[in-house]
């Protein structure tokens, strides 16, 4: 299988501990339909199988596309390099030579990562990034109430809350709302989002 079709595309390296989105959009042989659904299902159910797998996803554009996207992602670097290197992906793969004619691969780390394309949208061509000032508003959107939730709940519990050294606080705050950002408030924020980050700008005339 080319490098193209293994998906193992030259890709930016990621850091070593955030979560890890792979997007890749496939062309699949069309008269090979029922083996390459097949062959993606059977390679989903092997990366589930890794330490650090978070999900996985894949769509066509509509009944008989060639083109294919899907997602996967794990937990870090680390984890996603032990299922991208081991010995079953390997074996995978050999399995799906000549089933998929070309592929295209991006990883995603970190904040980027909160803005995946959508699985619902995915075509052709890659879904639509949303610009730096929606991703932005986005994230606004989602500090900002749970900060306030936060600092109401925080000093009603502990009143001597703001006494507090300053630094310290921030610390304590950031250790408390950075894993509920990731993982709670901005996926819910980018589901109910999704129309209008991925939403197309409009044409000069």
């Amino acid at each position: 299988m080319s490098p193209a079709a293994s998906g193992n595309d030259a890709a930016p390296q990621a850091s070593a501990d955030v979560p890890v989105t792979v997007s890749i959009r496939r062309k699949v042989d069309p008269a090979r339909f029922d083996e390459a659904t097949h062959w993606v299902q059977t390679g989903m159910d092997l990366a589930n199988e890794y330490p650090g797998f978070l999900g996985s996803g894949w769509v066509r554009a509509h009944a008989g596309s060639a083109h294919w996207h899907m997602l996967y992602k794990f937990k870090d670097a680390a984890s996603l390099d032990a299922w991208e290197h081991s010995i079953a992906r390997t074996s995978w793969l050999h399995e799906g030579e000549g089933l998929v004619l070309e592929s295209h691969v991006v990883r995603r780390t970190g904040i980027e990562g909160w803005f995946d394309e959508s699985q619902a949208n995915a075509g052709p061509s890659a879904p639509i990034q949303p610009p730096r000032w929606k991703q932005a508003v986005a994230i606004g959107l989602g500090f900002f109430p749970l900060n306030v939730i936060f600092t109401y709940l925080v000093t009603g519990v502990d009143p001597h809350w703001n006494d507090i050294p300053t630094v310290l606080r921030i610390l304590l705050t950031t250790f408390v709302m950075a894993p509920m950002m990731t993982y709670v408030v901005m996926p819910f924020i980018t589901r109910r989002l999704r129309p209008w980050l991925q939403k197309a700008p409009k044409k000069k005339a």
